[in-house]
């Protein structure tokens, strides 16, 4: 798919959370990682936006690991995030 302006703001909309740990992290994410995403990061970006709160906590947090590999990079930059959060 190829992502519009307005395609992205409804991504950058859905990433507000229930959550503040995870609002923190999508926050810090947006603002420095999100424009540099490619189409195909995008998609899969889209598909993890898709989890439960908690459940998307758990993996921001490295609590549990995801068995869908297409995550994993996505995951490891809001990973990032959480770490700079803490600091």
């Amino acid at each position: 798919m190829t992502y519009t302006q307005a395609d992205k703001n409804r991504l950058r909309w859905r990433s507000r959370r229930g959550l503040l740990e995870l609002d923190i992290v999508f926050e810090m994410f947006l603002e420095h990682d999100f424009e540099g995403l490619t189409d195909a990061e995008l998609d899969v970006y889209q598909d993890l936006l898709m989890l439960p709160d908690i459940d998307l906590l758990e993996l921001v947090d490295g609590k549990t690991d995801t068995t869908d590999a297409r995550l994993a990079p996505i995951l490891a930059r809001l990973r990032h995030w959480q770490v700079v959060k803490q600091q």
